[in-house]
């Protein structure tokens, strides 16, 4: 009698975003080479003895290495595991931020506490905005998890707004441009776990008509004391910058002349004009007008589409992760790329008013690099926790 093979069970593996991961690498890669071309001519001035043209390079360069190797160590924990620092991590970072604001912790840079350092000194260790994002998204996440049942309830809405509140406004206190990316995650958090989705049509509505006031009407705002006298000026720079041509209007004027100079294919990599002490920063947040003057529009289009493919590879990574806390993980981070990536485009083409918004993974920044890719490592761990059969 012949004898039934036994079937092999199939091996189940776990899948790992390596187009993510090589995306990653290649964005970071050629935010160095376009940090060294926007700052080589300020670096050689300020820096010649020390660093030179490449300092600014170099130390994006040591970031950029600590936080790869911080990315990869997350990256390979099971995502489940950060679940027991939520609330550590929410709670630290409402604490720094408290402390930037009032008390000596708090490094003034350009007129704005945005750093945290040592008292007393001007040395500045790094910017608390960014840990505020990373520690949201995962407190967030864990509170939608647990509330998922109720989450259109009322209360449930006031519940997670209460929790977005403390540390949004502490961060709006100092730094307004971060301060709407976190309160635009939350958002995005919500409508994605919310099965009530006319409820966002209303608020997008109710924020357009806010914004519609605040231009029509902003003399009137700052005398009632809604607005300050600096906002009222962004919002009449934004409104006509040739009429604010050595003041307010200066940097994005440079930043537009930048851009059109630039043509459709570019004056070639490092033949940029308006780095050579015309577009102030030209490292930081205007480094994609620098990209538009030096690789044209078809570089910058290049450069969007890429931005593109790594938002929907999140979004494939959040469709197939195990549970929805794994997802809303990878939606808040997703939402984080997006919502900054397209503020400094508007801002840079000023579409709207300048709000200082870095670019991920390409503007000069320590601090950000490494958070964020921290922030890389969570997605690309719930990416490893997705399982399938071969």
């Amino acid at each position: 009698m012949a004898t039934r093979r036994r079937r092999r069970p199939e091996k189940v593996r776990r899948y790992y975003d390596y187009s993510l991961l090589v995306t990653i690498i290649f964005l970071c890669c050629f935010g160095l080479v376009m940090i060294y071309s926007s700052s080589s001519y300020i670096a050689s001035l300020e820096y010649a003895k020390s660093d030179g043209a490449a300092h600014f390079m170099i130390r994006q360069a040591q970031a950029l290495v600590i936080g790869f190797v911080g990315m990869i160590i997350v990256s390979k924990i099971d995502y489940h595991f950060y679940k027991h620092f939520a609330v550590l991590g929410y709670v630290l970072s409402v604490v720094i931020m408290v402390m930037v604001n009032y008390t000596p912790f708090g490094i003034e840079r350009n007129g704005k506490k945005r750093w945290f350092g040592i008292p007393g000194t001007n040395t500045s260790l790094f910017q608390p905005a960014e840990l505020v994002k990373i520690a949201l998204i995962l407190a967030l996440a864990c509170a939608i998890n647990y509330l998922i049942k109720w989450i259109d309830r009322w209360k449930v809405i006031g519940l997670l707004l209460l929790m977005v509140a403390p540390p949004t406004y502490l961060v709006i206190d100092n730094n307004l441009s971060s301060g709407i990316i976190i309160f635009g995650i939350s958002c995005v958090m919500y409508f994605v776990a919310s099965r009530k989705k006319l409820r966002f049509a209303v608020a997008v509505a109710a924020v357009a008509a806010v914004a519609i006031v605040f231009i029509e009407f902003g003399d009137t705002l700052v005398s009632m004391g809604i607005l300050e006298k600096y906002q009222l000026e962004r919002i009449d720079v934004w409104k006509d910058p040739a009429a604010y041509p050595l003041d307010g209007g200066f940097q994005v004027l440079q930043g537009l002349y930048a851009i059109g100079s630039g043509g459709i294919f570019g004056k070639g990599l490092g033949n940029s004009l308006q780095k050579l002490g015309f577009v102030p920063e030209a490292q930081n947040d205007m480094i994609f007008s620098i990209i538009c003057e030096e690789l044209g529009l078809f570089g910058a289009g290049c450069l969007i589409l890429l931005f593109v493919f790594m938002i929907w590879r999140f979004m494939i990574i959040a469709q197939n992760a195990p549970d929805l806390f794994g997802g809303l993980l990878v939606v808040g981070i997703m939402a984080h790329i997006a919502i900054q990536v397209i503020l400094n485009i508007a801002v840079v083409t000023n579409t709207i008013p300048n709000t200082g918004i870095t670019l991920p993974f390409i503007s000069y920044g320590g601090s950000s690099i490494v958070f964020l890719m921290a922030e890389m490592g969570l997605a690309l761990s719930v990416s490893n926790q997705i399982t399938y059969e071969k």
